[in-house]
């Protein structure tokens, strides 16, 4: 467990792609299971988060996910769907965990709004390490990678738009 940890903290560096997680079974439900345990985390301990943005952070992620997969089978590369989605799940469940114990302790340290600069920068760092790991899977540059990293995050926040809508702070005129 601790060789995998590893891993994903390297591919979060950018040292190493997709291809260093174990095409298994078992790693890839450990690695569901880090991700849905970092999002319970993340939820738990966020006071603006509920259990309807968990729902919808799942529902999002996994469209994502479907996204990347798409990706790399038109890439003529099905046969590393396992590690990319591996490698996008592990990664995003350590900066969810970064961005928790960030949060946590940077608080007291420096104050509310300085900390949710610093753990937004976090987890807006998944975009470069997300196009690193597609664009390792397809055997394309970096950039290609980001590009598509990009496209996924915008249709992600279009989805997340639409089922989590903005409510109007309507006062209640009846009466």
């Amino acid at each position: 467990m601790l060789a995998l940890i590893q891993t994903l903290f390297d591919i979060v560096r950018l040292r190493k792609g997709p291809d260093a997680i174990p095409h298994s079974g078992l790693v890839f439900g450990l690695v569901v299971v880090l991700w849905l345990f970092s999002s319970l985390v993340m939820t738990a301990t966020t006071e603006e988060l509920d259990d309807q943005s968990f729902l919808i952070g799942l529902i999002v992620g996994l469209i994502g996910l479907a996204c990347y997969a798409a990706v790399v089978i038109l890439a003529g590369r099905g046969a590393r769907i396992v590690q990319t989605v591996a490698a996008v799940l592990g990664c995003g469940a350590l900066l969810n965990l970064i961005f928790v114990v960030g949060n946590l302790g940077l608080t007291p340290l420096v104050g509310t709004n300085l900390t949710n600069i610093i753990v937004t920068l976090v987890l807006f760092w998944s975009i470069p390490v997300e196009g690193h790991i597609v664009a390792r899977a397809i055997e394309r540059h970096w950039y290609v990678g980001i590009v598509i990293a990009m496209a996924v995050f915008v249709f992600q926040l279009i989805i997340f738009g639409l089922l989590n809508p903005p409510t109007a702070g309507v006062a209640d005129t009846a009466g």
